[in-house]
């Protein structure tokens, strides 16, 4: 079977490579973790440079990814993108040659849409960060709700015992920040985090 994963991966890969979501950094070409770490870390330090400026780092896990994917919606996604859906009829199984490019595809519509917060995805890991200005973290949250919907519209489980936040703020005075949960359960915040292999720190 996996043979056969192999030689349909390249066939799938090509199709859907220019589709992708510029923000998800696994199953295409010159492309790596190093280069999703990077790109939370700059935009995060450029932002920094602002006075009155600081940065929200959701890390969220998902409880079996993988095995939660519903073919049916797979097989819609698929076909959004062009992508034939008999070539996958059973969901993506963890394990599976073809999984992380399926796991990518099933999540390439899970976006930001606001400026400020960039949803960074790696298959799985996925991370969202937020660049508050002023105190405002008014579209930081709406695009926290936004992705928790789209996990429960798309059979997605969030663990949010798992997910963590890390909060990078440089200025000199500074009041409590309000907490953040999801679906009513508060997420702990986290001085550092192993990031895609990198450890992230608060002080950076």
């Amino acid at each position: 079977m996996k043979s056969l994963e192999r030689l349909i991966l390249p066939h799938l890969k090509s199709i859907t490579t220019p589709l992708l979501d510029p923000l998800q950094f696994a199953s295409r070409a010159n492309r790596s973790v190093d280069d999703a770490v990077n790109l939370a870390l700059h935009s995060i330090l450029q932002h920094l440079d602002s006075p009155g400026t600081y940065a929200r780092i959701l890390f969220v896990d998902f409880s079996s990814g993988f095995n939660t994917i519903r073919p049916a919606l797979l097989q819609d996604k698929l076909s959004q993108l062009s992508v034939p859906a008999s070539l996958c009829s059973t969901g993506s199984p963890q394990g599976c040659v073809l999984s992380p490019l399926l796991f990518s595809l099933y999540t390439n519509c899970c976006t930001s849409s606001h400026q400020s917060v960039k949803l960074i995805k790696f298959v799985d890991d996925t991370t969202l960060t937020g660049l508050i200005s002023n105190g405002d973290e008014t579209a930081y949250r709406r695009e926290v709700a936004r992705l928790v919907s789209w996990c429960g519209h798309n059979n997605l489980q969030l663990n949010a015992q798992k997910t963590v936040e890390m909060i990078v703020d440089f200025r000199k005075v500074t009041a409590p920040l309000p907490p953040l949960a999801l679906m009513d359960s508060p997420i702990t915040i986290a001085d550092s985090f192993r990031f895609l292999g990198t450890t992230i720190t608060r002080d950076l």
